[in-house]
């Protein structure tokens, strides 16, 4: 196990800490708190009820009884309570309870035209349809419009329609001279180029005549990028449609790579690419052919000018290097990326195996030796390498007692836990962000150490992370829900190590989390995987219960790795990527060593992915004290190919 100095340094800090909580009514909520606080949420609709007002005054001390107000506020808004909510979002302006009510109260203020209560209210927020309202407001009052006007652009020049609330000081502000020819050609640009296509017709008719037909080839080109392959299409290769050209080149790479590089080549005897352009079209030539193994990949990789080159091209510089499996110009290529490269543990790693491959085994260990000392993928793989222990560098955190005592007796500090011990996740991680951003670095640290302690463990990993105090590895790494990963670890046959390692990796321990393309919970498991393991559909609420996500998630490791006939690192990729797409990989490559078919994996985000989970599960087998084998001990053994795939 690690050393429990952290703990041990802990331990006073804590105790004084929560003593001082239990000291104060004002700080942590006891049990009947809690259930008269939900009770009374039940009630808040009926506010004047001589129920309601028993239980609201039996909350004077709790911190959440705010959003007991703010409910009550928002429920049935009305002119006659301005005053109280005037004095509620002055007193927590700026946290978490201030938007959603200012944002109600100001609809309903600009719905009723009450102009100058409007403009009181209003604070500055990203919501259009509010901006544009105070600026018409702010005219209306009398304010001169060479001070209101040039507030317009920001929110015209985007690549979206906006609120029709903002028709009106779009009006006034093109009126008055501000659009010009060259803002529509922006905004135009912006909705071709990522943002919404239907726009540009609206916008080809606010250009010049005379350049109307730009906007016409470029909601061509947006729709179909092989729309540029004939040239007589662009009549007067003037810098916009130069811009149209590099535009459908760089889109065209991607779904048509042998249109685009002959349409490329015409171009440029024809268009005038600035220097710029002509770097981001290598770039992506690069990469687009990178990613589907094209023959002139290796080409197109070594025009892309040193300085430019960015980890995504170095990735695959490496990896078409690595495949070949030719060690002397594996050496070469590592050789001539740029300084500020060479310092990456990846290249240290590739470098040492290229020279021990070529016989220079002294010179491979030097470098091994010196990457081994590092808690990294690369440092653990050069670890194994060497047959020495892997070192965590585990540096505990230490917190002093006064300065835990004294940012949580912080409100937003309260509600953030009080919100958490209520399972209300994201008005707890909003909470907590707010009171963060009012912390020094050392007490966000304390407030991180007190986080653990307090069993929410996805926000000390966070903040440690974006502090850049990286080496705490009990709170970086916690036995989170141990009991339930274990037992179903134990009942569907998986290491527990490895479940530690994938729920640490999907959700750094958040049971709420879901991602946009509809995973869930701990495990960021898909309802549609859900249905298949269950036999029948599931909601997202079961999908939330931290015990149903991991006893799901267990289950679908252990079909995957029987999938793969053990293959952990085959398991992995498929955990992220999908089946169905590994088993493409598979049958596109060659054999090659684990360590090299992971580092060629084409999607990065699988390819980190792996390379996360198997580092994590190496911490977690030595916090569990596992016996297991070293998945850097498997992954050195093993070579992967077709002959991987089940028959």
């Amino acid at each position: 196990m690690l050393p429990n100095k952290r703990l041990i340094s802990f331990c006073f800090v804590a105790g004084t800490a929560i003593s001082g909580l239990l000291g104060s009514p004002a700080t942590v909520a006891s049990v009947d708190q809690r259930s008269t606080f939900l009770k009374a949420e039940k009630h808040v609709w009926k506010a004047d009820s001589p129920e309601y007002q028993n239980l609201y005054q039996q909350l004077h001390y709790y911190p959440l009884q705010p959003y007991l107000d703010q409910k009550r506020l928002m429920d049935k808004i009305r002119l006659s309570d301005a005053a109280e909510i005037e004095e509620f979002l002055t007193e927590y302006r700026g946290t978490p309870l201030d938007w959603p009510l200012r944002k109600k109260w100001l609809n309903y203020l600009a719905k009723r035209e009450r102009k100058a209560l409007f403009l009181k209210f209003f604070k500055p927020n990203n919501d259009a349809k509010l901006s544009c309202t105070q600026l018409s407001y702010q005219l209306a009052g009398g304010m001169p419009e060479k001070v209101v006007l040039p507030q317009v652009k920001q929110w015209w020049l985007v690549g979206k329609s906006q609120d029709k609330a903002c028709d009106p000081i779009f009006k006034q502000w093109k009126k008055a001279g501000y659009l010009t020819p060259d803002l529509v050609w922006q905004r135009l640009s912006l909705a071709a180029d990522g943002g919404k296509h239907t726009l540009i017709p609206y916008l080809t008719g606010l250009l010049p005549k005379e350049e109307q037909y730009l906007g016409k080839l470029f909601h061509r080109v947006r729709r179909d990028p092989s729309y540029i392959s004939k040239l007589s299409r662009f009549k007067t290769l003037n810098e916009k449609e130069t811009q149209i050209m590099a535009y459908g080149l760089k889109r065209l790479i991607w779904r048509d790579p042998e249109r685009a590089l002959q349409t490329y080549q015409l171009a440029q005897q024809k268009f005038t690419f600035t220097e710029q352009q002509q770097d981001y079209l290598t770039k992506r030539f690069a990469l687009a052919l990178a990613t589907k193994h094209h023959a002139q990949a290796d080409t197109w990789l070594s025009k892309v000018k040193p300085d430019k080159l960015d980890s995504n091209l170095v990735q695959w510089k490496l990896a078409t290097a690595l495949k070949q499996q030719n060690w002397p110009d594996i050496q070469k290529t590592l050789l001539a990326l740029p300084d500020r490269l060479q310092e990456k543990p990846q290249w240290q790693y590739w470098y040492a195996r290229s020279m021990a491959e070529v016989g220079r085994d002294q010179a491979a260990r030097e470098l091994m030796l010196d990457l081994a000392k590092k808690r990294h993928y690369y440092g653990f793989m050069a670890a194994k390498w060497l047959s020495q222990n892997i070192n965590l560098q585990h540096n505990p955190l230490l917190v002093d007692a006064k300065v835990i005592d004294n940012i949580i007796q912080n409100p937003a500090a309260k509600r953030a836990f009080e919100l958490f011990h209520l399972e209300r996740y994201s008005q707890a991680r909003k909470e907590w962000n707010y009171w963060l951003a009012t912390l020094s670095k050392s007490e966000k640290l304390a407030a991180a150490s007190f986080a653990f302690e307090q069993g929410w463990f996805d926000r000390p990993i966070f903040t440690l992370a974006s502090q850049g105090y990286l080496d705490d590895v009990e709170l970086r790494f916690p036995m989170a829900y141990k009991d339930d990963i274990a037992s179903y670890a134990d009942k569907h046959s998986i290491d527990p190590s490895w479940a530690f390692a994938i729920a640490r990796r999907e959700s750094s321990f958040m049971r709420d989390a879901h991602s946009s393309a509809g995973a869930r919970g701990l495990m960021q498991i898909m309802p549609a995987t859900a249905k298949q393991l269950e036999k029948k559909a599931v909601s997202n609420r079961y999908l939330a219960n931290a015990k149903n996500n991991i006893k799901l998630g267990t289950k679908y490791l252990k079909r995957l790795l029987d999938r793969y006939e053990g293959n952990l690192v085959l398991a992995t990729a498929s955990y992220n990527a999908g089946p169905y797409r590994v088993k493409q990989w598979l049958e596109k490559g060659e054999t090659l060593p684990a360590d090299i078919w992971i580092e060629t994996i084409p999607f990065k985000e699988t390819r980190e992915y792996v390379k996360s989970v198997l580092a994590y599960k190496q911490i977690y087998q030595h916090k569990l004290n596992s016996e297991g084998e070293s998945p850097f001990t498997t992954v050195l053994g093993m070579k992967i190919g077709t002959t991987s795939l089940s028959q």
